[in-house]
C-alpha cells in the first residue's frame, strides 16, 4: 500500500454534517490549535504518515514518510525553553534491499526506553518498490549513540531486528505498530505475505522474540481472505486482553468484503481464530484501518474509513454480551465529493475518563479532516468536533493517531500544509 492510496482524498470546501447516533455533530467548545512544527523536507522530513507516541515528559517521537534520502526517518520534538524543537534521530538510507524505508506506522517506547518500529519496504525479499528501495519491510530499534553527542542532530543507532520475507514470514508491516508482552516479545501484523486468496497474500500476526542475540519469528495466524470468510490484509496493530489473547482489525476480507474485527486465543501449541464482527459497509462502517482500545470494562472501540449513515466512516463500540460481542456506531463521518476515504486512518485515544479521540483523514467542515471527541455521558455519546482543518498553513490530511499529556493537551501530525510538508499540532482544551 503507497501513499498514493491516501492522496486521492480531495474535496472542496462544500459544508461537513457528522452524525453522531443519528445526531448532529455538537459544535465544538473553545479549543486552541496550535501548530508546534513545520516539516521543512530534507533530513528535517517530509509527509508524516501517521503518529505519534508520547514518553512520560510530554517528550514526543514519530516517523516521517520521506527524508533526506527519500525513504523517511525517526525524529523526537521536544518542549525546551519555551519552544518546541525537532531533533531527526535518525534518516533510512534507502537503496536496493537497504536496512529499511518509509517507517510508516511510527515507533513504541519499548524495554529500557529504546525505541522499536517497523519499516514498510526495505530488507529482504521483492515485495515492492519505494524510492528505489526492493524489500518486504523490516523490524527495528533505535538507540541513543554510545558516546557524548555535542550536537543534538547525531544519528541514533539502528539495529535491524528481522527482515520480512514477503512468503510465509509475512510482508510490508504498514500501520501495524508493534506492541509487547511482559517477557519482552513484540507482536505486530503485516499487510501482505502468509497465504490466502489474496494478490500478495492476505497478511499474517506475528511474535518476534529475543533468541540468541538476534529475533525469531513465531507466526501466530495466516487470514485467508474473503472465498474463506476470513478477514484480509490488516493495517493496524493488534492488543493484548487481561486474559492474553490478540484482537485485531482487517482492512478487507470477511464475509462481506469490508473487513472483519478478529480475536486470536493461545490453543495448545497454537493459536485459534474467531470473527466477532463482519462489516457490511452499510451504517456499520466499512475497510476499518485503525486498531482497537480497551476500555476498562472490556468494550473495544475503533473506527473505519468507509460506511456509516454519512458515508464517511465509524467510529464504533464492540461490546462483549455472554459469548458474543455487540456491535454499536456511535460516531458517523460525512464523505466529501471526490474522497477516496475520510474516516479515521489510526487508532483512537482514550483519556482515563473514558472519553475518545481521533482524527478523520478526509471529512470535516473543509474536507481536509478534522480532529473530534466522543464523551459517553451515560445515555449515550456526544460526538465533538474540536478542530477542523482548512487545508493552508494549519495543515491537512491527519491521518496520525493522538496522544494527549497530563494535561489534557491532544497531540497529532497532518500529512500535509499549504506551505509546509506536514505538521505536528497541538490542541489546548
Amino acid at each position: 500500500m503507497s501513499r498514493e492510496k491516501f492522496a486521492l482524498i480531495r474535496s472542496g470546501f462544500a459544508a461537513c454534517i457528522v452524525a453522531c447516533m443519528a445526531a448532529l455533530l455538537v459544535p465544538a467548545q473553545a479549543q486552541t490549535y496550535t501548530v508546534i512544527h513545520n516539516f521543512l523536507g530534507g533530513p528535517d522530513g517530509n509527509e508524516p504518515a501517521y503518529g505519534l507516541t508520547i514518553d512520560q515528559y510530554g517528550t514526543l517521537y514519530g516517523s516521517t514518510f520521506e527524508a533526506d534520502e527519500g525513504t523517511g526517518n525517526i525524529y523526537r520534538l521536544r518542549y525546551r525553553n519555551g519552544f518546541w524543537q525537532l531533533n531527526p534521530l535518525y534518516v533510512f538510507t534507502g537503496g536496493p534491499h537497504s536496512p529499511g524505508a518509509v517507517p510508516y506506522a511510527g515507533v513504541i517506547i519499548g524495554p529500557a526506553q529504546v525505541l522499536f518500529g517497523t519499516t514498510a519496504f526495505g530488507g529482504e525479499g521483492n515485495c515492492a518498490t519505494w524510492g528505489g528501495t526492493v524489500g518486504c519491510g523490516t523490524a527495528f530499534k533505535l538507540q541513543p549513540p554510545v558516546s557524548f553527542c555535542i550536537n543534538a542532530t547525531c544519528s541514533w543507532l539502528e539495529t535491524r531486528l528481522f527482515e520480512f520475507n514477503g512468503s510465509s514470514g509475512g510482508a510490508m508491516p504498514y500501520g501495524g505498530v508493534p506492541i509487547f508482552d511482559q517477557a519482552g516479545n513484540m507482536y505486530g501484523t503485516t499487510y501482505g505475505g502468509g497465504n490466502g486468496s489474496c494478490a500478495g497474500g492476505c497478511g499474517l500476526v506475528y511474535e518476534l522474540s529475543p533468541s540468541n542475540g538476534g529475533w525469531t519469528e513465531n507466526v501466530l495466524y495466516m487470514f485467508s481472505g474473503s472465498t474463506h470468510n476470513d478477514g484480509a490484509n490488516p493495517w493496524a496493530g493488534v492488543v493484548f486482553d487481561q486474559a492474553g489473547n490478540l484482537y485485531g482489525t482487517n482492512e478487507l476480507g470477511g464475509a462481506n468484503g469490508y473487513g472483519t474485527i478478529y480475536e486470536l486465543s493461545p490453543s495448545g501449541s497454537g493459536w485459534t481464530e474467531k470473527i466477532l464482527y463482519n462489516f457490511q459497509g452499510q451504517t456499520d462502517g466499512g475497510m476499518p484501518y485503525a486498531g482497537l482500545v480497551f476500555d476498562r470494562a472490556g468494550n473495544l472501540y475503533g473506527a473505519t474509513t468507509v460506511g456509516g449513515n454519512g458515508q464517511g466512516g465509524t467510529l464504533f463500540q464492540l461490546a462483549p454480551q455472554g459469548s458474543n460481542w455487540n456491535y454499536q456506531p456511535l460516531c458517523s463521518f460525512t464523505r466529501q465529493m471526490g474522497e477516496f476515504a475520510g474516516g479515521p486512518v489510526a487508532t483512537p485515544a482514550m483519556d482515563s475518563a473514558g472519553n475518545l479521540y481521533g482524527a478523520t483523514s478526509g471529512d470535516g467542515a473543509y474536507g481536509f479532516g478534522e480532529v473530534f471527541k466522543a464523551t459517553n455521558s451515560g445515555s449515550g455519546w456526544t460526538c465533538t468536533a474540536l478542530y477542523n482543518f482548512t487545508g493552508g498553513n494549519d495543515g491537512r490530511l491527519p491521518r496520525s493517531n493522538l496522544v494527549l499529556d497530563t494535561n489534557g493537551n491532544v497531540y497529532g501530525t497532518a500529512a500535509g500544509g499549504q506551505l509546509t510538508y506536514g505538521v505536528v499540532f497541538e490542541i489546548t482544551p
